[in-house]
């Protein structure tokens, strides 16, 4: 306040207009001492309704209310960092664990990838084997089939021997044989 009536009273004391105007200075002809009056006037009735000291209290209302705001400002920012640190010390832990499960996954998929090359090398040993069993079944079969083919192949040619070779005495003398043959064996 005091810095402020100094400034104007070295500003009027100062003023080049003041020096310019004609006649006497301390007239109410002269305009440029009206007007240092009104000035007068006017700043003294600002200082008599307290101006200066409403306007600094409003600049320290003012300056108050910057001063929290800047203070809210900082809690914010520390509560935003807090938050953000734990935050990342979040993600950090889903990544860990997203990083075990894929582990786990890997470990279930090369077990199960074993298990199965281990039920597909059994199922192969069982379809061989199986194989081998119907190759063999096969074998036997047309062994047999074989076999029989050539006893009938060889009762047909006895047959055609004997008959060639024996005459009807011969055959008849044969059945009475098997006849005797036949009924001694089931008396």
């Amino acid at each position: 306040m005091r810095l402020t009536l100094t400034a104007l009273l070295g500003a009027t004391t100062f003023a080049t207009p003041a020096l310019a105007a004609k006649g006497p200075f301390f007239s109410l002809g002269n305009t440029d001492f009206v007007v240092l009056l009104a000035f007068l006037l006017f700043i003294g009735v600002l200082f008599y309704f307290k101006v200066p000291s409403l306007l600094s209290g409003m600049l320290d209302k003012r300056a108050d209310d910057i001063r929290s705001e800047l203070d809210e400002a900082r809690r914010l920012r520390e509560e935003a960092q807090t938050l953000l640190a734990s935050y990342e010390r979040k993600q950090k832990e889903v990544q860990e664990q997203a990083d075990r499960i894929v582990a786990a996954a890997k470990e279930e998929a090369a077990a199960a990838g074993e298990q199965a090359r281990m039920d597909l090398e059994k199922s192969v040993e069982r379809r061989m084997a199986a194989a081998q069993d119907q190759i063999a079944s096969a074998e036997n079969s047309a062994v047999k089939a074989v076999r029989d083919q050539a006893v009938t192949i060889a009762i047909a040619a006895a047959r055609d021997v004997i008959a060639k070779q024996m005459t009807a005495a011969d055959g008849n003398a044969l059945i009475d044989d098997a006849i005797t043959q036949v009924g001694a064996k089931l008396h």
